[in-house]
């Protein structure tokens, strides 16, 4: 029975260390070194270096002087990313899509983009549409009393361009633009 267990055990124990500690021990050392910033939660800094946010994790903007990102299922918060997992049929979904879309609606522009009504996969999505973005130009224009044509540069430099798929503006990336712009009083 030694003769099996033994093996057996030594083998459990060398697997646990390659695979549990020296493994992701050299993993992280090479991303440290090859990708730092990635690495590090891709953290985006305000002029201060203060932490305000991660590149790749939405965030909530309250109020008209900031570009709103997608609704999130979990409030934004990572510990409960997911989407809501309710069904295109499910009652409760239409209801908070048409009370989005009611407090979102702006006459004069038309029906309010799926992508400011709907949830991410994640509910963490970052990203926009730049149509979704152009929706909402005139209100953030006019609570921050700066010119649309400004700000149509700011969302111009703030589009990404992936080799796949369709342009995307980051959100936060954007806001903290604007804020440089245009600051508010109020956060």
């Amino acid at each position: 029975m030694t003769a099996y267990l033994r093996p057996a055990l030594s083998l459990v124990l060398l697997m646990t260390l390659v695979t549990g500690a020296l493994y992701p021990l050299a993993v992280t050392g090479i991303a440290q070194v090859a990708f730092p910033e990635q690495a590090n939660g891709s953290l985006v800094r305000d002029e201060r270096g203060q932490v305000r946010g991660s590149a790749l994790i939405a965030q909530v903007f309250k109020g008209d002087a900031w570009f709103q990102s997608r609704p999130s299922a979990g409030d934004y918060a990572t510990v409960a990313s997911s989407a809501s997992n309710l069904a295109p049929s499910n009652p409760a979904l239409a209801e908070r899509v048409k009370a989005d879309a009611a407090t979102q609606y702006q006459a004069q522009q038309g029906p309010v983009p799926l992508a400011l009504l709907t949830t991410s996969g994640s509910g963490l999505d970052p990203h926009l549409s730049p149509e979704a973005v152009a929706y909402q130009l005139p209100r953030v224009a006019a609570a921050r009393q700066v010119p649309e044509e400004r700000l149509q540069v700011l969302v111009n430099d703030a589009t990404l361009r992936p080799l796949v798929g369709p342009p995307v503006v980051n959100v936060l990336a954007l806001n903290q633009a604007l804020e440089r712009l245009a600051p508010v009083a109020v956060h």
